[in-house]
């Protein structure tokens, strides 16, 4: 029996209230960059470059928050939580998880997004 390779992460897909609003949150503060290779569809979106994967944002109502989220690895916490906090962003206070910390915050949607900063 052949074993199957595992799947891998391609993109996430977060519904937001206002296209503009969650573009300057996500490009403009956490400095994702968006993508020309969305095709044209009846709904308003998005697609932004994440590293090796894509966040794609489309415009609607978001569900009601029941402890989704998804969450950003980054390099150094404190730098980024500070220049977010700087743009009125409400970030928590980093805890440690093990030998990692993790921060959250609420997009303009209230989407819920975890700061994740690995053990150095």
């Amino acid at each position: 029996m052949n074993e199957l390779t595992p799947p891998a992460l391609h993109h996430v897909s977060l519904v937001v209230r206002n296209l503009d609003e969650a573009l300057d949150f996500y490009v403009g503060a956490l400095g994702l960059r968006q993508r020309t290779d969305r095709p044209d569809t009846e709904v308003r979106g998005a697609w932004l470059d994440l590293r090796d994967h894509q966040l794609h944002l489309i415009e609607g109502q978001p569900p009601p928050a029941l402890g989704q989220h998804f969450a950003l690895h980054v390099a150094e916490l404190d730098p980024l939580r500070e220049r977010l906090v700087g743009l009125g962003v409400e970030v928590s206070e980093p805890v440690p998880v093990g030998r990692a910390r993790q921060s959250f915050l609420q997009d303009p949607s209230g989407n819920h997004v975890e700061l994740h900063e690995s053990a150095r």
